[in-house]
């Protein structure tokens, strides 16, 4: 098949499940999910300050030589929405199964359906950067091996852990919502300003971990709040009272040397915010809920034209593929750059600004022809349809 054939028979099968969406579904989650992965792999490509240490690839960002850019974490630390879009999918894909399953097998339907699309992917990607490995070994004297050199591949895998953790844990959370969702929220919230209290104040280290486990429950538990319609119902100046909550909690927890300005890993800081993750990641997904909802109505409005919606389905279809690979694309343009002898600047001066839309074009080729070779294992089992629930990542 030829590549206008292949793009015609792609873009025929977009607009059957273009065609194919139900009325009912949450088109905003999709794009929000979308967003959200494009913001990520537009920081990872073109934010951060790429070059050779001696023996191994580093990418620290720019933040701390952008006088007050610390604040453009507090929207742009982009995780938390992940959490939030994964909560709302994940309790439709518990409470689907419950109604499927009422025999008792709602379990095992949740996990297989959740899973599948989180697991094979990430499973191709495992092997063949293994296989990669092994062939290096062989053939290459002296070879140091990806993990010396190239780790950023795999930065990626740390955010898949902490998913699955709340993947997993769903039809405990989302139970307990149905059951008692203010004192389940509160609860969490308790749990995670006591667990740095005792990190911080009483010297814990280990709570760092719990809370970086908490945390992110806590977020995907807002995610609830989404789906059941609380948010909604609290219209436009609820969103503008969440996001004005979500500043000040940050404003106040800034001040305390506990925790630094940048929602990011940043030079110079002696802690990050993000891993191990603190409260203010929590305050952090307030504020970017807020924002998300006020506009919410317009940008639903917008995403019911086919031409708008048509994008989000194509990317929402190869959105895990996207996500696992991009830093491998990344490295591939930076072996080739150092293979021809180009230094990369290790400061943000004014060229390496200029230069920033080429660090989006040059991996961006490559991303594209590890999406076309490695999508199928996303997409297996699809049948053309869009995933329900709007899932991120685990469809």
């Amino acid at each position: 098949m030829g590549p206008r054939r292949a793009l015609r028979t792609a873009s025929r099968r977009l607009d059957t499940m273009v065609a194919g969406t139900p009325e009912h579904r949450d088109r905003y989650v999709d794009l929000l999910r979308v967003l959200a992965i494009g913001v990520v792999v537009a920081w990872h490509w073109s934010l951060s300050i790429l070059y050779w240490s001696g023996d191994r690839w580093v990418m620290p960002n720019p933040i701390h030589h952008v006088p007050g850019g610390w604040l453009a974490t507090w929207l742009l630390q982009i995780v938390p929405v992940f959490f939030v879009v994964g909560g709302y999918a994940n309790s439709a894909a518990w409470w689907a199964a419950q109604r499927a399953g009422r025999d008792g097998r709602g379990w095992a339907g949740y996990y297989r359906a959740r899973l599948r699309r989180l697991l094979v992917p990430i499973g191709a990607f495992l092997a063949v950067w293994a296989g990669f490995e092994l062939v290096a070994h062989l053939v290459v004297p002296g070879y140091p091996g990806v993990l010396r050199y190239g780790w950023i591949v795999f930065t990626p895998l740390w955010f898949i852990l902490a998913y699955l953790w709340v993947v997993l844990l769903a039809p405990v959370t989302a139970t307990a919502h149905s059951r008692a969702r203010w004192l389940t929220l509160s609860a969490l919230a308790a749990a995670v300003g006591l667990a740095d209290l005792g990190r911080f104040a009483a010297g814990v280290g280990w709570l760092a971990w719990l809370n970086t486990a908490l945390v992110w429950v806590l977020i995907h538990q807002l995610g609830y709040f989404y789906r059941d319609g609380t948010l909604a119902r609290l219209g436009r100046p609820g969103a503008v009272a969440l996001a004005a909550a979500g500043v000040v909690a940050l404003a106040l927890l800034t001040r305390l040397p506990a925790y630094p300005l940048s929602m990011v890993a940043t030079v110079g800081q002696e802690r990050s915010n993000i891993l191990p993750a603190t409260a203010t990641i929590a305050a952090v997904a307030v504020l970017q809920l807020g924002v998300i909802m006020w506009v919410r109505e317009p940008v639903t409005r917008w995403l019911r034209r086919p031409r708008a919606w048509k994008p989000v389905v194509a990317a929402s279809s190869v959105i895990m593929t996207v996500f696992l690979w991009h830093m491998t694309a990344l490295l591939v343009v930076l072996a080739a750059l150092r293979v021809l002898g180009v230094d990369l600047r290790s400061e943000p001066t004014a060229r390496w600004w200029l230069e920033r839309p080429l660090w989006l074009a040059g991996p961006g080729v490559v991303l594209v022809l590890l999406v076309l070779v490695f999508a199928r294992f996303e997409r297996a089992g699809d049948r053309g349809t869009l995933p329900a629930g709007g899932a991120p990542l685990a469809q």
